[in-house]
């Protein structure tokens, strides 16, 4: 018998175990989570924070981005960039809030064109010194933090720097070659192209970017620069390329009657370690599996507070021998040089 009521029991609980509840809940409850990006210069003045706050609700999370307050604190937060030379405090930067309005449509899904950044004339920062950031929030005392080093300042061996006279011989190889700077983890160089374009209406100076190599990795950033300097980064690339490239960007028109290339911009720019692996995460996955772990450097926030340089050797001179082949040469016959 007693059998029998525990066979009836569990009839019972059948339709209780098999019920759903139509309420998912996909959204979890509510918590302040600061989104910090910044990243130190040593050659520029003036250092931007873009701070911010993670936002999640009912509904289109694109439409969300589109709202400022969706993301915008509504209160001025303290925020800070103390510089520090072991355990000695050198400065401390107190930040200020502008708008900038050079947004564009299309830069991002978020809200255009004005947005809300922090940013103090801090001037030309030292690498000698660490760098720490402080974010109090006023209403509540909690502070979100984070701390970097600055990638080092270097000289560029080749293109020479004095000479400025640059040839892209068919045939020949071109040379970019600097000593690895302390800190720098990843580079990449840009040639700027600048040239002439006349048409009746008159003449116009006109340039497009050719990214030589965007993702040359060492593997110690972090050298000892007394006892360890690593060999300098050197790299040969062909001439040919030089040609292929300016046809590539500049396209046969009947409306030009000539056309001169002038000058040639070579443009350095190094990241630092963190700002890397940054990079490498929040990069398109090639792979099958599109799913990649996330990487943050902000205590009790997200996102990334960093270091990058950037040097230039502006103004270089595309050399006579480079001038007569972009008359002839079979990629470039058409384009008026």
């Amino acid at each position: 018998m007693r059998y029998i009521r525990f066979i009836l029991g569990a009839l019972l609980l059948i339709p209780v175990l098999f019920s759903c509840n139509k309420e998912l809940k996909v959204n979890a409850d509510w918590r302040d989570i600061t989104v910090v990006y910044g990243l130190l210069n040593q050659n520029e003045d003036t250092t931007f924070l873009k701070i911010t706050k993670a936002f999640l609700g009912e509904g289109d999370a694109i439409q969300f981005a589109k709202i400022p307050d969706s993301s915008t604190y509504p209160n001025k937060l303290d925020v800070k960039v103390e510089a520090w030379q072991g355990s000695t405090l050198i400065h401390t930067y107190d930040f200020d809030t502008i708008t900038i309005h050079s947004k564009q449509a299309g830069d991002s899904i978020f809200y255009y064109p004005d947005q809300l950044v922090y940013y103090n004339k801090t001037g030309h920062l030292s690498q000698s010194y660490t760098y720490k950031l402080r974010i109090t929030h006023r209403n509540t005392g909690v502070v979100d933090s984070a701390h970097t080093t600055l990638v080092h300042n270097f000289l560029v061996t080749s293109p020479d720097p004095y000479i400025k006279l640059e040839e892209y011989i068919p045939g020949g190889t071109f040379t970019v070659e600097f000593p690895q700077p302390w800190g720098g983890k990843r580079f990449q160089v840009v040639i700027r192209v600048h040239y002439l374009e006349t048409t009746a209406s008159g003449t116009t100076e006109k340039s497009f970017d050719w990214m030589l190599f965007n993702n040359y990795q060492v593997s110690n950033p972090d050298f000892d620069s007394i006892q360890s300097t690593p060999e300098p980064i050197k790299l040969d690339f062909a001439g040919d390329v030089f040609y292929t490239v300016i046809a590539g960007n500049i396209k046969d028109d009947p409306n030009v009657i000539s056309r001169n290339a002038r000058t040639v911009d070579y443009i350095f720019s190094v990241a630092s370690e963190d700002m890397n692996t940054y990079m490498e995460v929040t990069e398109p996955s090639l792979s099958i599996i599109q799913e990649r772990p996330s990487f943050t450097n902000i205590s009790n926030g997200v996102g990334l507070f960093s270091s990058r340089f950037v040097n230039t050797v502006d103004s270089i001179v595309i050399g006579p021998r480079t001038q007569d082949e972009l008359k002839v040469n079979p990629l470039t016959a058409n384009l008026k040089f």
